[in-house]
């Protein structure tokens, strides 16, 4: 006969652990932009860093195969997902510190970005502007080092929290650590210390520097200073603007399935870049700091006539040659089959290989 549960000794109330939610058998399709068809055999929701640490404690779970799964929006899915998913829903923003020099916010890895943006400037804290609108989550956003419009996260970031999957440990790495790149970083990589599918990234820490500094430059917002004759926009007016810019250009994942961008736009050397320039002149081309200079992947792959164009029922979007789109019921493997055939056209036209920004499962 069981004994009744005893209250402890000092009479202060035990916290009871609660228990992991286990889904099987779960459709992916409302999980990823793309909508594309998947099934995850194991499906555990992460509401807050101690669900890692239940998950790695599981008898079954632990030591299995994991997939972290943020907002589907840099995914393409070409089958079922065998490993477990774990579905970071992680909320929470807030000011964490307010320094001379800057205004350090945190946010959790399952808030959606854009309403990170928005909370940032509805709250008088201006430096995220540029990547307004972006599509995923605020865990993602370093994995793949996102930016826009001449500001990337490794420009903002403080320090990102993970989860270690084997340990269980929370650890808080600096900025510095993290291997930023164009679209890149250490939580891409699983050799020579990479972290991708090590760890999970639990809560992410902005330094917003004071004082707040537009960056313009790019044409789209120069297009908008003139049309409006503003010419020292202010934080808002620039949100404003890139908001406009990217509904206008880009398809809205609710209504057509897409990850955004598909593929990087490629940096080359200026030598490289001016041969191009002798074959193409018209070529929209941005040059760099460091001398290299980065060349409009979607300007390519328009001029190599692909805007419009489909592989059943996945197709280019019309407004923007750059963007793969869900015409209804398209596979994973038909995106795949359709971005093949762009580098390949790429390719035989400027000689540079493009590189696919999704992550293909």
């Amino acid at each position: 006969m069981s004994m009744p549960s005893q209250p402890p000794s000092n009479g202060v109330p035990q916290a009871v652990p609660i228990p992991l939610s286990i889904e099987t058998d779960v459709n992916l399709k409302p999980y990823n932009t793309f909508a594309l068809p998947a099934v995850a055999k194991r499906l555990v929701r992460i509401r807050e860093a101690a669900d890692v640490r239940r998950v790695v404690d599981h008898p079954e779970l632990g030591r299995a195969p994991k997939f972290v799964l943020g907002g589907g929006s840099n995914l393409v899915l070409t089958k079922d997902v065998e490993a477990v998913v774990l579905k970071v829903e992680i909320a929470g923003i807030r000011l964490l510190e307010e320094r001379d020099d800057a205004w350090i916010v945190e946010a959790g890895a399952g808030v959606v970005w854009h309403e990170l943006v928005t909370w940032t400037l509805d709250h008088g804290f201006p430096g995220l502007e540029n990547m307004a609108l972006i599509p995923g989550t605020v865990g993602a956003a370093p994995v793949q080092n996102i930016g826009a419009y001449g500001i990337e996260v490794k420009d903002r970031l403080e320090a990102v929290e993970v989860m270690d999957l084997v340990t269980g440990r929370p650890a808080l790495l600096p900025a510095e650590v993290c291997r930023f790149g164009y679209r890149d970083s250490v939580f891409k990589h699983s050799d020579f210390g990479g972290l991708a599918g090590k760890s999970v990234i639990t809560k992410v820490r902005f330094r917003l520097p004071k004082p707040w500094q537009p960056v313009l430059g790019y044409l789209e917002i120069e297009r908008k200073m003139a049309e409006t004759g503003i010419t020292a926009p202010d934080a808002r007016q620039i949100y404003d603007w890139i908001v406009a810019v990217r509904r206008a250009k880009l398809p809205d994942p609710a209504v057509i399935g897409n990850a955004g961008s598909f593929f990087k736009n490629p940096v080359v050397t200026a030598e490289q870049c001016k041969d191009i320039i002798g074959r193409d002149p018209g070529i929209v081309h941005y040059p760099m700091p460091d001398g290299s200079v980065k060349l409009a992947a979607g300007w390519m792959i328009d001029a190599c006539g692909w805007k419009g164009k489909a592989v059943g029922g996945a197709a280019v979007y019309e407004k923007q040659a750059l963007v793969l789109v869900n015409k209804g019921e398209a596979r994973g493997a038909e995106v795949v089959t359709l971005a093949r055939a762009i580098q390949e056209s790429v390719y035989g036209r400027f000689g540079i290989r493009l590189e696919p920004e999704p992550v293909v499962v």
